[in-house]
């Protein structure tokens, strides 16, 4: 099944179920008024909604039009967003641009960093900018949303619990970065709010491209109306969801709605190398962070300069028919 949670004025917004094609949704309030309602009792909630689900598809309850510019983050705000590093390729880009090795460690245990869930950005909403200088960079990703999980929970039981699959731009000010890990304490200021699909679907939804705990579809990102990512999300990823929910749990319990993401989508290049762009045959980069690096191998600066007011990020995912499965994240810049 698909849900959304639309804008109505209230910190949680308003639960709804969507139609697999994305065009018509109707209201879940009889079964549960919202999403986290819903993942704290999700045994019960998850039945009654897959049927609200399928009566959404033939017909048989009143729906009404579906605009993605109308929905939230599908959780407006989260008991805990962590993201991790499932693509090291990403890892070793963004930090060969400031100067940083990676410790050999990364390539067996994930790095994550524990980001702001207060207040998510809704999949269509402005990112607002108070600097440029701070370096605005999207970052295109794959996110998974869980129910209760244990501490010490195993890889394997792990991905049991992901009841939910969505896509995430994971906003980073690239200039705030260095000077933050400097003092040692991780992201804060250099990671203002994320925003998530307008839709989230269950692992099932996703038919034959879910396995192993990982997309098995390119995740497209444009910028300013142009292909600028189109990187698999299977592949080159040294770990799975599952293994970054498990990491995440090591010492401590999980609670229901916790979104744990994938980090920025990155493929080597065919020839194991960094990658080209999209207009020159390859699969391009899921953040400008990525590209600048490459630039500065090649060129010997960064040419991209990252993004100002007025630059639009779309980040989306098709299925193998090209039709859209959580809609799209489009989000442009603005002065704050």
């Amino acid at each position: 099944m698909k849900l959304a949670t639309l804008k109505n004025g209230a910190r949680d917004g308003r639960l709804v179920v969507v139609s697999k094609d994305l065009t018509k949704c109707t209201d879940a309030a009889r079964i549960v008024p919202t999403l986290q309602a819903a993942l704290d009792n999700w045994a019960v909630c998850a039945p009654q909604l897959t049927e609200l689900a399928e009566q959404v598809e033939i017909g048989s309850v009143p729906t009404f039009r579906f605009h993605e510019h109308d929905c939230e983050s599908p959780l407006p705000r989260a008991y805990q967003w962590a993201d991790g590093s499932a693509y090291i390729n990403h890892v070793e880009l963004v930090r060969a641009a400031r100067g940083a090795e990676v410790p050999e460690s990364f390539y067996d245990d994930p790095l994550m960093y524990q980001g702001g869930s207060d207040a998510f950005l809704g999949p269509r909403d402005d990112i607002p900018l108070g600097d440029q200088s701070w370096g605005c960079d999207m970052e295109g990703e794959i996110a998974v949303i869980t129910d209760d999980v244990p501490a010490g929970v195993s890889e394997k039981d792990a991905a049991s619990h992901i009841k939910l699959v969505l896509l995430c731009n994971d906003v980073s000010l690239r200039g705030l970065i260095p000077g933050e890990l400097g003092k040692g304490f991780g992201f804060l200021q250099s990671k203002p709010p994320s925003a998530f699909s307008p839709v989230a679907v269950t692992p099932d939804e996703l038919g034959s491209a879910w396995k192993g705990s990982l997309v098995h579809l390119p995740l497209r990102v444009d910028y300013n109306g142009a292909a600028f990512g189109r990187a698999e999300a299977a592949e080159d990823a040294t770990f799975s969801l599952a293994r970054l929910v498990s990491h995440a749990a090591k010492t401590r319990p999980l609670s229901a709605g916790t979104i744990i993401g994938s980090g920025t989508v990155s493929n080597k290049g065919k020839d194991g190398g960094p990658g080209k762009p999209v207009s020159e045959g390859g699969r391009g980069y899921s953040c400008i962070a990525e590209f600048r690096m490459i630039q500065q191998l090649l060129k010997k600066e960064p040419l991209t300069p990252f993004m100002s007011p007025g630059d639009v990020v779309r980040i989306e995912m098709l299925d193998g028919d090209g039709h859209s499965i959580f809609g799209a994240i489009e989000q442009k810049v603005t002065s704050a």
